[in-house]
């Protein structure tokens, strides 16, 4: 009880318009800047718990730290050391809504269990069927898609092809990294 009030409150906190509308975040790179528009009414929650982390300013130093060519790029969750950050609670997994991991959609990484996303992020290099709701089992869940990359794809594929090695037993690291130097969320457009 006392996590859905406070989830209600950050709601409340970044404000009704974020999620009446689809906002824009802007993941400032030392690559380039990548602008991903979510989708509040297909994941309001997975939506709620990123712009948390944008608005705290969790992901601003972190990098991405796991890069695989023709599959997609992850990040949201590592200092340029490769420690992983302290984050909030998971949050329920909201795959089965619809969207599917297609090329410049953003989704929320997990470990195995499929309610365990956090602070870490992917965004899909090509369509990635395999990682798609398929059912309300352990192996189906899937990955939950919340949004997708609306300015910046060039620089997402520039990162794609950084050269990767192993570092602590982690492959698929940049040999150098890939920080988010900031994300902020862009004040919606005016007409």
């Amino acid at each position: 009880m006392k996590r859905s009030f406070k989830f209600l409150l950050s709601i409340a906190a970044l404000g009704f318009a974020a999620f009446a509308s689809n906002p824009e975040v802007k993941l400032v790179t030392n690559y380039g800047d990548i602008v991903v528009r979510l989708d509040s009414a297909a994941a309001p929650k997975t939506v709620a718990n990123f712009l948390e982390y944008v608005n705290s300013k969790f992901y601003d130093g972190t990098i991405f730290h796991r890069v695989i060519n023709s599959f997609m790029i992850q990040g949201g969750g590592m200092t340029t050391d490769m420690s992983e950050k302290q984050t909030r609670p998971s949050i329920e997994n909201e795959a089965d809504n619809g969207l599917k991991n297609v090329r410049r959609t953003i989704a929320m990484a997990r470990r195995p269990n499929p309610q365990s996303a956090a602070s870490q992020f992917y965004i899909n290099l090509k369509d990635n069927p395999a990682l798609d709701f398929k059912s309300k089992t352990n192996a189906g869940w899937g990955y939950c898609v919340f949004g997708r990359v609306v300015q910046g794809m060039n620089v997402v594929d520039s990162i794609a092809k950084v050269p990767t090695t192993t570092v602590n037993m982690t492959s698929d690291v940049p040999s150098k990294p890939v920080i988010i130097k900031s994300a902020i969320v862009l004040p919606p457009a005016t007409e």
